[in-house]
């Protein structure tokens, strides 16, 4: 789950960004954060355990 979280971050918001400095890359990151937060989805696994252990 941590890695799914940071493709993520990184496909929607790092990537499509500019920043000039450390600060707006951690306001970035931060402004992702809470407006993930905001609107949470469960995440729902969708292959068979059996699947994933073979």
């Amino acid at each position: 789950m941590v890695e799914r979280f940071f493709r993520d971050i990184t496909d929607k918001r790092i990537r499509r960004g500019v920043f000039t400095s450390v600060a707006d890359l951690e306001a970035a990151i931060k402004e992702y954060i809470a407006a993930y937060n905001a609107k949470p989805k469960p995440f729902i696994w969708t292959a068979k355990a059996s699947d994933i252990l073979a």
